[in-house]
C-alpha cells in the first residue's frame, strides 16, 4: 500500500484497521493465525464498508498470508462485498409466497423511487442498496422488505417509498 496515495479518510481507516489487527497479537510463524482471517475480515468491511482488493492485499501482508487465500474467502462467504454498498441496504424478498403478493411491483417502485437496480451499485448519495433476495423466511408477512436487517412485512409500494422516506431524513 502507498500511503501518500491515499486519501487522509483512507489514511484513518488503514490506521483503525492496523490497530485491531495489531491488537490480537498475531504471531506471524504460527499457522493458527489464519483462524483470525474472518474475524480481520468482518473488521475491515465495518471500517471501509466493503473490501476492494487494496484492502485484501493489506490484510494479506499483516497476516503474512498469500493475498490469493485473502481473496478465496472474501469470494467464498456472500456476507463479504467487493463493491461498495449504501448506508442502507434494502432486501426485498421475490420468494414466491412474496411474489405471488406482489413484490415484484414493490422492488420496481423502490428501483424508480431511488433511481438505481437491483444488485447493482448504491444511490448516488451513498444512502442505498438495492438487493433482491430468494426468501427470507417471513412467508406469513408477504411481501416482505428488510432494511439492514429491520423486517417489514405487508409492503406495498407506497409504504416502501414512505420508509425509504424515513430513512432518507435520518440521512
Amino acid at each position: 500500500m502507498c500511503d501518500n496515495a491515499l486519501s487522509p479518510a483512507a489514511t484513518e481507516k488503514f490506521a483503525e484497521l492496523d490497530a485491531f489487527i495489531d491488537g490480537l497479537n498475531l504471531d506471524l510463524n504460527d499457522e493458527r493465525r489464519r483462524g483470525r482471517l474472518i474475524q480481520i475480515l468482518h473488521k475491515a468491511q465495518a471500517i471501509f464498508g466493503y473490501l476492494p482488493r487494496i484492502v485484501q492485499q493489506h490484510v494479506a501482508a499483516k497476516m503474512a498470508i498469500p493475498e490469493s487465500a485473502v481473496s478465496g474467502v472474501v469470494s467464498f462467504y456472500n456476507y463479504f462485498t467487493t463493491k461498495p454498498k449504501g448506508k442502507y441496504m434494502i432486501n426485498v424478498c421475490l420468494g414466491t409466497a412474496c411474489y405471488v403478493k406482489g413484490s415484484e411491483k414493490v422492488l420496481q417502485e423502490i428501483e424508480r423511487v431511488l433511481g438505481v437496480k437491483a444488485d447493482t451499485n448504491p444511490t448516488a448519495d451513498g444512502l442505498f442498496s438495492i438487493s433482491a433476495l430468494r426468501c427470507v423466511g417471513a412467508c406469513g408477512l408477504a411481501p416482505v422488505m428488510v432494511i439492514n436487517g429491520k423486517v417489514y412485512g405487508k409492503v406495498t409500494p407506497a409504504k416502501a417509498v414512505e420508509v425509504i422516506n424515513e430513512y432518507k431524513a435520518r440521512g
